[in-house]
């Protein structure tokens, strides 16, 4: 019993001692926006590679160095393994040789690595085009796969059968203490995020021993000759395929802001000519709005008539560069019709481009803009251009290339990491990530925020400027009649706000499943354009340097 008490403070202590060492970094260097990653250094399998692997893929400037970091990286994870599963190892089970078990958790370290690195890349790409569904896609194939894999480093034929009902409820334990801990240690200040990760680490060293045990001390396994974890692994490669489509149905995801603006007439008190600027993928067959006054911005341009001219999904990956210039001859042209100011209403990319339109190239005659889900704090990594070999994030880019190319393969959209509009968020991010929210002089601004906006972007002060924020889903109104009497109010020269008391708690909660933000400061492509860092700041709107 003794042995066995000091194995258990042994493995206690090893599981806290990394995440301690993580969280003094991040808080000497004031990187707060990765500070909720600090506890999963010493999380059960494959947490901890999910971990690893989300630093490796932003923090690398070279295939050498990436190559380099991800074999010490191996060797470490398979030694560190090792050691936690002989301290965690039941006495009544014997034990094979710990040169085994070496041998065992470095083929496991490497299979996890190959098994987790598309959902860590997919977990970057959220970084680049904050979007909920992305960093969604990227965590349910890891909650999934979790409780399959936690067995290999003990069980010898672990790719058969399924795990057990106590192995799959530890597992559970363990990403919502994961989640907890990212989120506590984001909330409080400065130097009692060590502490909290130091107790998250034992926390995790409880896991350790309880997941081990549950994997060599399972009664019987079900489904013993079905490979189960093959099978799992597969299915898993169609989760983020499948979310797009689901986040399609959810209720309130057919109401748009098209809805709201262009199948009825503005009421009479709105003075003001408008001008609607759908997202991504939209589509516009050339149909005339209900009201004169208000135009549909084309991703084409202007017709000979000046009307604008339809367009289709592939339209709208245009550079946001592009669609500024579009976007101020429509704004001369409507303004030159009518003799009315202007209001810019933008949801999602076309929130986006309306807003950087006011930063490069404002026009005297817009004095509103309204932002339905904006890309908040986008463009959080970087990977260079495709005929680049080097640069932070050049394995990225390529792996991000091959796994759109298989879904292209698979007939999924064709949409890659290289489109002229995703180029845009990566090479102007500091504009983005600090300027984006900010008020701009003699514009009135609001932003209309769905709630899984909560989950993009690391927690902090997001907003320099009125938010309204909403029960719904990106680019989604679950309340057609909340939003267009808001947006009516605010029209006729109201201010408009709401806060909703679960949108912190949820950024928090989201903290811990973030990738790390690439530092600005780091990035010489960034260098022309140098913004305070949110990341280490935590605000935005801070005058640039």
């Amino acid at each position: 019993m003794l042995t066995l008490d000091r194995r258990l403070v042994g493995l206690l202590l090893l599981t806290a001692v990394s995440p301690t060492i993580e969280a003094i970094v991040l808080v000497s260097l004031g990187f707060v926006a990765a500070q909720g990653l600090a506890s999963q250094t010493s999380a059960v399998w494959p947490y901890d590679t999910y971990h690893d692997l989300r630093w490796l893929f932003v923090y690398h400037d070279s295939w050498a160095v990436f190559l380099f970091w991800l074999g010490l990286l191996l060797v470490c994870r398979a030694v560190f393994h090792t050691v936690l599963v002989v301290l965690a190892w039941p006495t009544e089970v014997p034990r094979p040789p710990v040169r085994w078990l070496l041998r065992r958790n470095f083929g496991l370290a490497l299979l996890v690595a190959v098994v987790i690195a598309p959902w860590a890349v997919i977990s970057v790409a959220a970084s680049v085009v904050a979007l909920s569904w992305v960093l969604l896609g990227s965590l349910l194939p890891m909650f999934l796969l979790a409780p399959f894999l936690q067995r290999a480093a003990v069980v010898r034929a672990w790719w058969r059968g399924l795990p057990s009902v106590s192995l799959v409820g530890w597992s559970l334990m363990n990403f919502v203490v994961l989640t907890v801990a990212g989120a506590v240690c984001w909330s409080v200040p400065g130097w009692w995020t060590v502490p909290v990760a130091a107790a998250a680490g034992v926390v995790n060293g409880l896991l350790w021993n309880r997941t081990v045990r549950s994997a060599l001390l399972a009664p019987r396994v079900r489904w013993a000759r079905v490979p189960a974890t093959p099978v799992v692994a597969v299915l898993a490669l169609a989760v983020p395929m499948l979310i797009p489509p689901l986040v399609n149905v959810v209720p309130g995801k057919e109401l748009d802001i098209e809805a709201v603006l262009l199948d009825q007439p503005l009421p009479p008190e709105v003075t003001h000519a408008v001008i609607v600027l759908t997202g991504y993928g939209s589509t516009y067959a050339g149909a005339p709005s209900a009201d004169s006054r208000v135009e549909r911005f084309s991703y084409r341009g202007l017709g000979p008539d000046g009307q604008p001219l339809p367009y289709d999904r592939d339209d709208t990956t245009i550079s946001v560069a592009e669609s500024v210039r579009l976007l101020d001859r429509q704004v001369d042209r409507l303004h030159r019709r009518t003799g009315r100011q202007v209001a810019l209403i933008g949801e999602s990319e076309g929130a986006m481009v309306a807003r950087t339109f006011l930063q490069q190239q404002p026009h005297p005659a817009v004095d509103m803009l309204v932002m339905f889900s904006p890309l908040i704090n986008a463009g959080r990594a970087y990977y260079p251009p495709r005929d680049q070999s080097r640069g932070w994030g050049v394995v990225t880019g390529w792996k991000l290339r091959l796994l759109f190319g298989l879904v292209d393969l698979a007939g999924g959209p064709g949409n890659g990491p290289d489109e002229p509009f995703i180029r845009s968020l990566v090479d102007n991010a500091p504009f983005y990530r600090n300027q984006l929210m900010c008020p701009v002089p003699g514009v009135r601004m609001v932003a209309f925020l769905p709630t899984t906006t909560a989950a993009e972007a690391p927690p902090g002060d997001y907003t320099g400027i009125p938010v309204f924020q909403m029960p719904g889903v990106h680019g989604g109104l679950l309340h057609r009649g909340l939003v267009s009497d808001r947006l009516t109010t605010f029209l006729d020269g109201e201010p408009i706000h709401q806060h909703r008391d679960e949108y912190p708690l949820l950024q928090r909660l989201s903290a811990a499943w973030q990738a790390p933000p690439l530092a600005i400061a780091v990035n010489p492509a960034w260098a022309a354009s140098r913004q305070p860092d949110p990341a280490f700041t935590g605000k935005v709107c801070l005058p640039t340097r």
